[in-house]
């Protein structure tokens, strides 16, 4: 009799504990990645149609109460640069010899830490895709489970990875723990709250990240299946992805998706939109 008692308290308390977990709010932290200059030409714009040529960077943590995913690792390691406390024009030489530069302020470890987590809590990682302003910091979450489209992995560890890439910045993921995204939508968590998009046509796995957030409502993170704003109402591309007919088809299928589901879009790169955010420790819920 006393053992079924304590089986039933101890049933009681892992219910009641389950339940606190589950009714946990999810979070999302933004993470402010600096400013890429750019030019529009690359995605068939001009000056004046975008106004504002830079680019912002960002990546994301999404704290669910089932686990911690990092969403993107934003563009320049926090190993290749020193703070100063005001920001820090950086210049990066991709695997092709093509220079980048990028003006940053803030290490990605020291945001992290703000939020009270440090890179060994991630409990899963996601890159929308594999260029280089997206895995700048990939190798410290190499602890976490990866998760990743079976097509895009094999592109990222070719002899010679095509595009705008910097291997060794993600080298540490190839004997990371990873989970195969094979299906269209793939729910992290398995309660609807975090799910990765297949949106390939960018690169062969490009992935976009749907969050429903209880306060802030549906939101869709658009990794680089836009860039500015002006692709997506003038209907331009740019002039590097490895196949447009892909991408024209994944922009189809995401709007309907979003007049579906009544979800935001966030184009990550387009740096007006993404100054007004709030930056963490702050977060949306």
């Amino acid at each position: 009799m006393i053992r079924l008692v304590i089986s039933a308290l101890a049933i009681a308390a892992s219910v009641s504990l389950l339940t606190a977990q589950t009714a946990a709010p999810l979070r999302l932290y933004v993470f402010d990645g600096g400013i890429l200059e750019s030019d529009p030409g690359r995605y068939d714009l001009t000056k004046e149609d975008v106004g504002e040529t830079r680019l912002s960077v960002a990546c994301y943590l999404v704290a669910h109460p089932r686990g911690l995913l990092m969403w993107d690792s934003c563009a320049v390691p926090d190993a290749e640069w020193k703070p100063t406390g005001q920001p820090v024009a950086h210049r990066l030489v991709l695997a092709d010899g093509a220079e980048r530069r990028v003006t940053i302020q803030s290490p990605l470890e020291a945001q992290l830490k703000a939020t009270g987590h440090r890179a060994a809590d991630v409990t899963h990682l996601a890159l929308s895709h594999y260029h280089w302003d997206h895995t700048a910091n990939a190798n410290a979450f190499a602890g976490a489970t990866w998760l990743v489209a079976p097509v895009e992995r094999e592109a990222m560890f070719v002899e010679k990875p095509a595009g705008s890439v910097r291997p060794p910045t993600y080298a540490r993921l190839r004997t990371s723990k990873s989970v195969a995204v094979t299906a269209a939508e793939h729910d992290v968590f398995g309660d609807g709250a975090v799910v990765l998009k297949q949106a390939p046509g960018h690169t062969p796995g490009h992935l976009v990240l749907y969050l429903k957030l209880a306060k802030t409502g549906p939101l869709v993170l658009s990794g680089d299946l836009y860039h500015y704003p002006q692709e997506r109402t003038m209907n331009r591309y740019p002039n590097f992805e490895v196949s447009v007919e892909q991408t024209r088809a994944s922009r189809s299928g995401l709007d309907a998706f979003l007049k579906r589901t009544g979800a935001q879009l966030w184009i990550q790169h387009d740096l007006t939109a993404h100054a007004k955010l709030r930056k963490a420790p702050q977060f949306y819920e």
